[in-house]
């Protein structure tokens, strides 16, 4: 199953196994979290690696760059909230982002040991 048409369904996602062979391997890096559209460009997912993390980080790839999907077993929150995991292949040589975001902060206060 392809990464779009995975996001062509609902909300919650079913994806089939991927098989993965030696020589696909050689060229496609893998990459685990839980996949969202992108807010804004409908040709690139985020890969919320975890997701229940106060500290979230993400990558974003472009859907073209993504060569299959494979469903992992679900984790799930202190508060019982289950999310379900997928390891997705990206071929090597393609822009990937990582993001890391933060809270802007004054820190002219701190003193330096």
């Amino acid at each position: 199953m392809t990464i779009r048409k995975l996001f062509d369904k609902a909300k919650h996602f079913e994806i089939d196994l991927y098989n993965v062979s030696s020589d696909f391997t050689r060229n496609h890096v893998a990459f685990t979290g839980t996949p969202e559209k992108h807010p804004r460009e409908k040709d690139k997912i985020l890969l919320f690696i975890d997701p229940f993390s106060a500290c979230v980080t993400y990558y974003e790839f472009t859907i073209a760059d993504i060569a299959g999907v494979e469903e992992l077993p679900s984790i799930v929150s202190m508060e019982g909230k289950s999310v379900t995991m997928y390891r997705i292949w990206v071929r090597k040589g393609s822009l990937g982002i990582r993001s890391t975001p933060f809270i802007v902060e004054d820190t002219s206060h701190v003193r330096v040991r």
